[in-house]
This record gives C-alpha cells, sequence and structure tokens, in this order.
C-alpha cells in the first residue's frame, strides 16, 4: 500500500503559495498562450517526423529540433505567402468590378427586380419596424462604394497588422517548438513526476489530450481547407474569383451551424436575380451537394479521435470554445471536454465502491 501523507499546515501554505507563484507565472505569459498551446500541439503532429531526424542525429539534438523548425517554416509559411499574394490580387480586382457595378446601376436594377420588390413589399407588410427603402438602400451602398479607396486603405493597414502579428506569433510558437522537440522526453517525465495519478492514470490523460489535439486540429483546419477548394472550385465554374472565395469559405467553415451558407447563399440569390439561373442552381447544387457533405463527413471521420465524445458533445466544444477563445477555440473546446471525461473516468474508477453503495442503498 502507498504511504499515507500526514497534512500539516505547512503545506497548506506551499500549497496556497505555489497556486499563487503558478497564477502569476499564467498572467506573465498570458498574452503568448495561444502560440504556447500551438506549440505543443504542433510538437505532438511534427513528432514523428522529428524522432526521424533524431535517430538521424542522435547526438545533435539542437539540429535536429533546428531543421524539424526549419521544415514546418516551408511546409507553412511559403504556400501561406502565395496564397496570400493571389488572394489580395483576385480581392483587389473583384473590389473594383463591385465598385464599377455599383456606381453603374446595378444596384438599382436588382432592387427593380420582381421578385426583390415583392420581398421588399412583404417585408414592409409585416415585419414589426420601419419600412425597407430600397432607394435609401441604394444610396448608402453607393455612398459606401464612392468612399471604397478610403475604406479600402484602412482594410489593408489592419490586414498589413494582423499579418505582423501572425508572423510575430508564428516565430514565437517556432521558439517554443524548438524546446518542446528538444526536451520533450524530460519535459513529460517531469509532467508524470507532479501528476498525482498513477501511471496508467497518466498515460490515459496524456493519450487522451494527444488524441484530441490532434483530431481537433486536422477536424477543423482538414475540414475548412477541403471546403474552401470546393467552395472555390464552385465559385470559380460560376464565374467568381474561385481563390479569394474559395479562401473566404473556408474561412466561414469554422462558424457553427452557418458555415459556408454565409458565402454561397447571397452569391447564388445573386445569379438567380441578375438572370444567371443556370449558374445559381449549379452553385446551390454544388455547394450542398460536395460542400456541404465534406463537413458532414470529413469532420466527423477526422474527430473520431475524440475518445467518449459523441457529435453533440463535439458540436457543443466547437460553439463554447469559439464564443470563449475565438478561432483558437476550435482547439481549446475539444480538449477541455477530453480532459473533464477522462477525470471523470478516473473519478468514477477511484470511488467506484462509494457509487456502487450509493445506488445500492
Amino acid at each position: 500500500m502507498p504511504e499515507k501523507i500526514k497534512i500539516t499546515s505547512s503545506h497548506w501554505v506551499l500549497v496556497i503559495a505555489l497556486l499563487v507563484s503558478g497564477f502569476a507565472c499564467y498572467l506573465l505569459v498570458e498574452p503568448y498562450i495561444n502560440s504556447i498551446v500551438m506549440a505543443f500541439i504542433i510538437s505532438m503532429l511534427m513528432f514523428p517526423l522529428h524522432e526521424k531526424l533524431d535517430n538521424l542525429m542522435p547526438t545533435h539534438k539542437n539540429i535536429s529540433s533546428l531543421l524539424s523548425c526549419i521544415i514546418l517554416t516551408f511546409i507553412i509559411v511559403i504556400p501561406l505567402l502565395f496564397v496570400f499574394a493571389a488572394i489580395v490580387q483576385q480581392g483587389s480586382k473583384f473590389s473594383q468590378n463591385v465598385y464599377q457595378w455599383v456606381t453603374h446601376g446595378g444596384i438599382q436594377t436588382l432592387f427593380n427586380h420582381p421578385l426583390v420588390v415583392k420581398g421588399l413589399a412583404l417585408a414592409n407588410q409585416y415585419l414589426p419596424f420601419d419600412g425597407i427603402n430600397p432607394q435609401q438602400i441604394a444610396q448608402k451602398i453607393a455612398q459606401f462604394a464612392t468612399s471604397f479607396g478610403t475604406n479600402l486603405v484602412g482594410i489593408s493597414a489592419k490586414i498589413l497588422g494582423d499579418a505582423t502579428n501572425f508572423i510575430m506569433s508564428f516565430f514565437l510558437m517556432l521558439f517554443v517548438l524548438f524546446f518542446l522537440l528538444r526536451d520533450r522526453d524530460t519535459i513529460i517525465a517531469n509532467i508524470r513526476h507532479i501528476l498525482p495519478l498513477s501511471r496508467s492514470q497518466e498515460d490515459r490523460l496524456l493519450d487522451e489530450i494527444e488524441s484530441v489535439s490532434k483530431s481537433a486540429v486536422m477536424g477543423s483546419f482538414l475540414t475548412a481547407i477541403a471546403q474552401g477548394i470546393a467552395g472555390g472550385i464552385g465559385m470559380w465554374l460560376a464565374g467568381f474569383p474561385g481563390l479569394f472565395w474559395g479562401t473566404m469559405m473556408g474561412f466561414a467553415s469554422f462558424i457553427p451551424v452557418v458555415g459556408t451558407a454565409l458565402i454561397w447563399i447571397p452569391t447564388a440569390t445573386y445569379l438567380f436575380l441578375t438572370g444567371d439561373t443556370t449558374w445559381a442552381i449549379f452553385l446551390a447544387v454544388w455547394s450542398v451537394a460536395v460542400v456541404g457533405s465534406i463537413d458532414n463527413l470529413l469532420r466527423p471521420f477526422l474527430m473520431q479521435g475524440s475518445a467518449g465524445m459523441n457529435t453533440l458533445m463535439i458540436f457543443f466544444s466547437l460553439l463554447g470554445g469559439i464564443q470563449l477563445f475565438g478561432l483558437i477555440g476550435l482547439i481549446y473546446g475539444p480538449l477541455i471536454f477530453a480532459i473533464a471525461i477522462v477525470l471523470f473516468n478516473i473519478y468514477e474508477e477511484e470511488f467506484h465502491n462509494f457509487l456502487d453503495n450509493q445506488d445500492n442503498s
């Protein structure tokens, strides 16, 4: 039997001091916590490749870790630069076309469509707010289009700022990743030593964290990439800039419930109202049958590593994760749920006699 530990007042002081200092350390690293967490997750994904490099250079752990980070940089950064440049080019061209369409009466033609006129009339009749005036809407859209150049400068500045922040976060993540890959065994051994659990329980907890982290990344980001590619192809066939709108659909796929419909429904509606009925039907069918099926089939398949989590749990973990943490919540949400499930199972095992007696009483 394991030796019983007698808890003294000095132990409580030590525990409280440890919690306070731990919270203070968290406050210090909190601005960089997303980069640190992503480094942990990517280290799990990269470890099979790093292990091969480590076996080739068993006495040069620094070099093998550096090579792993360099390989990751080429895999992520270089393709992103080309994609970003193409998105900016296509987005700028598309914006210019929208500007020309609005300033040359396209919006007026759209509002004169019989279905739009009928829809606005029904809205004005039954909806409990002030009447919708097509002329006012057209005027505001025209004003926005007229000031588009100024808006574009502001948008470009924000994109540049976001890109700068992304680059800084990425290199911070690489810095953390280097040490995680190099000192992986030491870090895991220290975590095992600190956790007050049996070796089998530690294995279950760490395995579940690794499994869910991988499946969350694969399920969310690979699904977004696949939907972006499929949606971009459909948009391109319908006559829109494929790379730009495919990227927008990829980002929209992260939004629970609505997803890519946020992009393709307005686009298909626009095509229908402007007379391109065939392409409107094609885009709607393509988006439902192809793009939608990717989300319904690929995401659950890739996230099947979330052991013990049914579809409802996965849904709320993604929804709540985005609500609390933003985009990174797609990883945090399932991870928090999975850790809670494992801890609950451990609790059930440790107190099974008490729980059985409670059931029988």
